[in-house]
Formats: C-alpha cells, structure tokens, sequence
C-alpha cells in the first residue's frame, strides 16, 4: 500500500501543523550542522506500516535532511515551548532543549504524524546543555519504543538513527553523538497547557485546547460541552496507558507532566525499564530517589498529573470557579474506574480467568503478592502459566517458586478458576509476551555499539521485539532472566 500523495523519490514530510499554534507556544530554527552524519537504521518496518516508501529515507537527500545538514528552505522546523512538574516540582519553561519539530508526514490512511529530531542541536529551550544526545540514548529509545510497538502499547516510534560523526561529553567522558529521528501522533503534552496556562492565560489554553481537539479528538468537536469532554477524553487514554504498562511490568521511571502526552502515547524512553523479579514498588530511575514513579506508583500518578491540566482547563468549564471545579473533578473522575476496570480485567486475561466471581476475583488479587514473595520473573511467570494451561508440563512453571510445595498448592487453586477455551487460552497468550526489552539485553547493545562499535544485538533486539508473542529459536538465549551479575539495579537518561 503506497500513499497516493508522495512520490518515492520526495520527501513527505510535507507540512507543519503547529505553526497555526500562538506565537509563543513555538520558536521557529533549523537544526545544527552534524559533522560527519551517518544513516545508522531506518525503520523499515514502521515506513511501510505509513504506507510510504522506503526510497527516499534511504538518499543522501534525506541523511542531510534527518542530520541538520539542510538549507530547510520550504520547510518550517521548529522548537516547541512547555512547562512541567518534574518531581513534583513546577518549572514555568522547559521546552524542546535538543529537538526540532521538522513537521508531519501523511501516511496511507490519511493520517498526519509528527516527525521529530532529537538531539539536533541547541534550541532557546537548552537552559547551558549542548542540544545533543548519545548514541546509547537513541539506542534505547528505538528499542524501547520497538518493544511498545510489539506489544500493542500506543507509543511514539523510531522512523531512523543517525551517527553525527561528532563526540559529545558525558559524565566527564566523550561518547558518540546521534539523532534519534521520531514519529508521534502528537507531541503535545500535559506541560504543552502548562505553558499555554502561565503564559498566555484563557485566550492561550482555548487555542491550544481548540487545536488538540481538532487534530486528536474530531469525535467531540461539535459537541457544546467539548472542553469538559476533551479532558475526560485525555483522562481515558491515560488510564489504558498506563494499565497497559503495568500489565508488561514497564517503569516509565520519570512520569513528569512534560511527558505525558496528551494522546495516550508512551513518549519518552529515558531512565525506563522492564522489570525482571517483580516488585510493587520497584524502581529504576537513578534520579527517582523517593520512589515517585515506582510501579505501583503509576496510576496515581497519571491522576495527579490529570489534574494539573484540569487546572489550566478550568477557564473553559465555567466563569465560577466552583462550577468549574466540580466540573473538572466529575471528568477526571472517569480515570479512576477506568484504570481499575482496565487493569483487573487485563490480569484476569493473564492468568486465562474469565470468571467474575468474588472468589476468582480474590485469587486474581493475590497473584502479583505471591510473585513478590517468591522472587519471581514477572515475565518468565506468564509466559510458563500461558505453556501450562496450553498443555504443558506444570514443571515449567514450578521451576520458578523458591518453595515447591506453594507453587503446587498455587497450581492447583488456578485451576479451579482458570479457563480451558480456545477464546481464553488466545487472550491469554496475547496478554502474555514471552519476550521483553530485558534490561541487561538493552544496555549490553548499547555497550557493545557505544564502545566497540558492534550493533548486532541492537538488529537482533529491534527483530526480535517486533513479534514479543512468538520467539525464534535463535532469539531464545533473549527471552533469559539475568544472572545476578548481569542485573541492572539503576537506569539513567544518557541525553
């Protein structure tokens, strides 16, 4: 399937929808010059999902056009103004400080997606940093938002990676530059209100709002109450976001309002992390300190974030402020059972349960504390009950339980709500990934291509996570827990 409306030979990205935005919500540059640039990998899988051709991103037109190694007349890149809470703490301007907006590409369908550098240079938004990003950073967004896109999880993504021939200086060491070019649906975030709010009050925040709702949610448009609409409409997604992260055992690990993205999107790949022996309140993130953005942490945390853009909401609800509130607190209300819904509903598929009964409902509720005190992979333990209720040996999963005798009697309790039909058993294999983005695997690719320049297991990650449900045999060795040696303890952005 080929887009009607691009040549193989031009590029797509045709247009740039945020400068219809106020003037200060963006400020208009080019990308930095990279020195020696080098296409490292295009995504050739996610291009001909666009319904594109792989032609042009492949020219030497468009290594100059993905690198900053333009003229970029015709063209309108961009850096893009927000606020955020990070920590918990409210910075009134952050912005894209190493990324330029280079516009939207139509795909197939007729859909407009965002194509984004990062690490392109410095922007007005840099606050003393050099706009740049390391090789190992764009290494581990590609394979992260690889990993999403596997597991149906809606995600920003990878369209290709390239090398600026340039070294940068990181912890007090100089390491390979890179451009990590990204597609989204929307790069617009909770902070995107923020900034619109402080900055440029109702006026700001109706425009921004108008836009988002015109370009995300059509659906809602027309109706009177289209405001109060749009921020139950961003609570939803939310709450299936983030249910699907923790239903995989992902750790976003810096859920800041400037990365929450209004769509629903999983955006920003940077201390995150997949976890290996499950634990309710792990943490990866080396600048978590205080367990913020643990696992368990994270639906409360996507509700606080919710209401801080209710808050810049709340001139459009109603001139008193009460009406407003309570307005606002009925939307973001939707959240709550959503999110509980979701997540419960998504265990049970897990565990092949499809009963709603009280007591299968309680087995379900202690599934994830017997993990904990059992030490067991998150991972490896679906994917050993998906092989057992499929038939297999129950040895597969015993092997995982420090006390035998508990793992029996757990066995045998499942059994008594676990379902046998072919629609449960699909569900629960689809809920059930047999390979992950495994921490150690990660920071070993980026190891080996950082310091050895070796990128065979970053190819061998980026296949094999595109189909996390079924493994090859030569791709099993990717599926294996760590050895204690191999585990990572701490995550840390690397921009």
């Amino acid at each position: 399937m080929t887009n009607r409306t691009h040549s193989p030979h031009s590029n797509p990205i045709a247009m740039q929808r945020y400068t219809s935005l106020p003037d200060d919500m963006y400020v208009a540059l080019a990308p930095t010059r990279s020195e020696s640039p080098t296409m490292l990998t295009v995504n050739t899988g996610l291009i001909e999902e666009y319904g594109l051709s792989v032609e042009w991103f492949e020219s030497a037109d468009a290594l100059g056009f993905l690198s900053g190694n333009h003229d970029y007349d015709g063209a309108s890149p961009i850096a893009m103004a927000y606020s955020g809470h990070q920590f918990g703490h409210f910075s009134p301007l952050l912005g894209d400080g190493r990324a330029h907006m280079l516009g939207q590409l139509e795909t197939a369908d007729g859909k407009w997606v965002d194509v984004q550098l990062k690490g392109s240079g410095r922007t007005p938004f840099s606050r003393g940093g050099d706009g740049r990003a390391t090789l190992g950073a764009v290494i581990r967004e590609y394979l992260i938002s690889e990993a999403m896109a596997g597991l149906g999880i809606p995600t920003t993504r990878t369209l290709a990676l390239v090398t600026t021939g340039e070294s940068i200086m990181r912890d007090y060491q100089m390491v390979p530059g890179a451009i990590q070019v990204r597609t989204a649906e929307s790069h617009l975030r909770v902070g995107s209100f923020q900034y619109a709010y402080s900055k440029l009050g109702k006026d700001g925040v109706k425009a921004l709002a108008d836009f988002a709702i015109e370009q995300h949610f059509p659906e809602i448009k027309g109706r009177d109450d289209k405001y109060p609409a749009f921020l139950e409409a961003v609570s939803l997604r939310q709450a299936d976001l983030i249910s699907q992260w923790m239903l995989v055992g992902f750790i976003h690990g810096v859920m800041n309002t400037d990365n929450a993205a209004i769509v629903g999107e999983s955006i920003d790949f940077g201390p995150c992390a997949f976890m290996d022996d499950f634990k309710a309140n792990k943490v990866f993130s080396s600048i978590d300190r205080d367990s913020r953005y643990a696992w368990k942490q994270q639906a409360s945390i996507g509700y606080w974030n919710l209401q801080r853009l209710a808050e810049t909401l709340l001139p459009l609800f109603d001139d008193d402020t009460d009406n407003a509130v309570k307005t606002a607190e009925t939307q973001i209300g939707a959240f709550i059972p959503r999110f509980q819904l979701a997540f419960q509903e998504g265990l049970k598929r897990k565990l092949g349960i499809a009963s709603d009964s009280d007591a299968a409902d309680a087995f379900v509720d202690n599934v994830l504390p017997v993990l904990e005190d059992e030490h067991i992979d998150f991972t490896l333990f679906f994917d050993a009950l998906t092989s057992v209720a499929e038939g297999g040996s129950e040895d597969t999963l015993l092997r995982y339980f420090d006390n035998a005798e508990k793992g029996k009697d757990w066995l045998k309790k499942w059994r008594q709500f676990s379902d046998r039909d072919q629609a449960t058993l699909t569900a629960m294999r689809n809920a059930n990934p047999a390979l992950i983005a495994r921490n150690h695997q990660v920071e070993k690719a980026i190891d080996d291509a950082t310091e050895r320049n070796d990128f065979t297991l970053f190819h061998r990650l980026s296949n094999a996570l595109k189909t996390p449900y079924v493994v090859s045999d030569k791709n099993v060795d990717l599926q294996e827990a760590p050895l204690p040696e191999q585990c990572v303890l701490r995550t840390f952005c690397g921009t």
